[in-house]
């Protein structure tokens, strides 16, 4: 991850945080405050120094995050084979800025591509490895499944407006006919496990890479316990061929889980495509060779 960025999405800037840190924790006010390049949407997050981050949800949905990540990373982490984010302090509302906020040991790596990955069958591998870790994990007290999460770890079912809706703006570009099939046995395949540990958003942007391989994972601002199907998604989203083969074969998973699977990145493809209001918007291309692949994966193990 490099360090310059653009300063000022959603109201927060570089001077806010060191308004907020001279408030509340000046002995790190001095340290430079930089924005970082490799920035979330729910969250702004800011260099402090050269061994922390200052975190800040951009809106009140996003802000329920902080305190769960404040009590529970430091549970998780132990019990888990990668690192994940390390809390060192959380912040109060204050200086116009009307949510908590954190600031967090610096994970060091860069945000995973193909390109960054000595071997993509290695890498997925070891994200399978990390979301089964994540899965054995006590649940004790744990924050269920609901909006928190986004409702990642519920079933997809949450999303059935929205769902066909978009097949349905999406009818030149897809076989509508299929798509269907696959929303309707994700929400046919009920689950009725006991509630595990789920990431939430496990994708290329929140995989950190260091020499070659998974170094971090980060932003647990969607996780929950419940249903750990939405977790399987990466399985189109950044793998291909073998590397997706890789993945299904270490993490397993019975039928139903990659029927709800294939579903979550149904909804959240087609989403983003018929959110795109630039048809150059490169993004779109990317979400229907993830839908392409979803709908073949259903041909071929529905």
């Amino acid at each position: 991850m490099t360090s310059t960025g653009p300063d000022g999405r959603a109201g927060i800037d570089a001077a806010l945080v060191r308004r907020l840190l001279a408030a509340q924790f000046p002995q790190w006010s001095r340290l430079p405050v930089v924005p970082v390049a490799a920035d979330g949407w729910d969250n702004r997050t800011y260099r402090l120094g050269d061994h922390m981050t200052v975190r800040l949800p951009t809106a009140a949905g996003y802000a329920p995050a902080v305190d769960k990540e404040c009590e529970w990373l430091p549970r998780l982490a132990p019990l888990l084979p990668t690192a994940i984010p390390t809390i060192l302090a959380k912040g109060a509302p204050a200086e116009g800025y009307p949510y908590p906020w954190s600031v967090r040991r610096w994970l060091p790596g860069e945000t995973a591509s193909s390109g960054r990955i000595h071997d993509m069958a290695q890498f997925a591998t070891d994200v399978a490895e990390f979301i089964l870790a994540l899965q054995r994990c006590d649940t004790t007290g744990a924050p269920l499944a609901g909006p928190h999460s986004f409702h990642r770890g519920s079933s997809p079912a949450h999303y059935e407006d929205e769902t066909r809706r978009c097949i349905a703006v999406l009818g030149s570009c897809i076989d509508t006919a299929w798509a269907t099939d696959v929303w309707q046995a994700a929400l046919a395949a009920e689950w009725h496990g006991a509630p595990v540990w789920f990431h939430g958003d496990v994708g290329a942007n929140n995989l950190l890479v260091k020499d070659g391989e998974l170094s971090a994972v980060i932003d647990f601002g969607t996780s929950g316990v419940g249903d750990p199907a939405c977790d399987l998604t990466i399985a189109w989203t950044m793998f291909r061929e073998d590397s997706r083969e890789a993945f299904r074969q270490a993490v397993g998973q019975d039928d139903g889980t990659w029927a709800r699977a294939r579903g979550w990145a149904l909804w959240k493809s087609a989403l983003t495509v018929t959110d795109c209001s630039d048809p150059r918007d490169e993004r779109i291309a990317t979400h229907l060779e993830v839908i392409n692949a979803v709908l073949t994966d259903h041909e071929r193990f529905a």
